[in-house]
């Protein structure tokens, strides 16, 4: 277990190490912060004195290494745009972003599951078939799509939610449904599956046989082992959650992670962009590897692989 556990966190860091070596490559491409910084009269030399200032005359390479070393440090830098501390800009957002996606994720996680019991116990009902087609079209349907149609329904024709923002509880109800539609439609259909494979195992017809009832041999045994297959998915979700983000905060101006990269990206600042994507890839990483960890401990048989 030391081992694979060892092995996991080296995987981990070395698509931390990628991601924010493609990002800040990605962002120093991309222009010169410079130009957005100085005024249209500023004279050659003021530009170049600015630049030097920002370490920017620097080789790339240098820079990244510098970028590097302090973002290890806790520091990422000044936004050029606001002049405040990438971190603690992303320190008043981050909460945010949880917050949406911890709401979003046990939602989709608990009503998913009932509804995949719900349609074995009620195979090839009504119910059954509803579940089945409306999970799929919450999957095909773009993000920003649903969005709007659930804003124009319940905040604007029938105004019981309110449009956009953040503040009480009733601000959360919108963006964290939306969020969660997609995982909830894949959960309900992963159990339902995992819950009908289990079925036709041979200790299901021996449970029956020992005379348990129809409601034990479901709950009590299909679907508890229809779960470690739902654990993975869970994890991977998760962290899927976290790129649907971007969108579903741009819609809904929730203020998180996901809408602040997005203006950051529009207003060209960089620091702000390559400290967001680190700080969500982070997210991601740590999601996937405790899941990695926690399906070792449930199944010892992958710690060999």
């Amino acid at each position: 277990m030391v081992s694979f556990t060892l092995a996991k966190l080296v995987r981990s860091l070395t698509v931390l190490l990628g991601v924010s070596f493609l990002t800040f490559i990605i962002g120093h491409a991309s222009g010169d912060p410079v130009r957005l910084l100085v005024r249209g009269n500023a004279t050659a030399e003021q530009k170049a004195q600015l630049r030097h200032s920002l370490g920017l005359d620097r080789p790339v390479l240098e820079q990244y290494r510098t970028y590097v070393s302090r973002a290890l440090g806790g520091d990422l830098g000044v936004s050029y745009r606001q002049h405040v501390d990438v971190s603690r800009l992303i320190a008043l957002r981050l909460p945010n972003s949880l917050e949406l996606a911890g709401t979003a994720f046990l939602f989709a996680l608990s009503v998913g599951f009932a509804l995949g019991v719900l349609c074995v116990i009620y195979r090839d009902s009504v119910l059954d078939h509803t579940v089945a087609g409306l999970s799929v079209f919450a999957q095909v349907v773009p993000g920003f799509w649903l969005g709007l149609v659930l804003v124009l329904l319940f905040a604007v024709h029938w105004r019981i939610l309110p449009v956009s923002g953040s503040g009480d509880l009733t601000h959360l109800i919108l963006p964290a449904i939306t969020l969660a539609l997609p995982m909830l439609g894949r959960m309900a259909r992963l159990v339902r599956g995992g819950m009908l494979e289990v079925l036709q195992s041979d200790y299901i017809r021996t449970a029956r046989a020992k005379g348990l009832s129809e409601r034990e041999v479901l709950l009590g045994h299909a679907a508890r082992n229809a779960l470690l297959p739902l654990l993975t998915q869970a994890g991977l979700e998760l962290g899927d959650m976290v790129g649907s983000a971007f969108i579903i905060e741009t819609v809904f101006a929730w203020p998180g992670l996901g809408r602040m990269t997005v203006n950051a990206v529009q207003q060209r600042d960089f620091l702000v962009v390559q400290g967001c994507v680190l700080v969500i890839a982070a997210g991601f990483v740590l999601i996937n590897l405790a899941v990695d960890l926690l399906y070792a401990v449930v199944d010892p048989r992958v710690r060999g692989r």
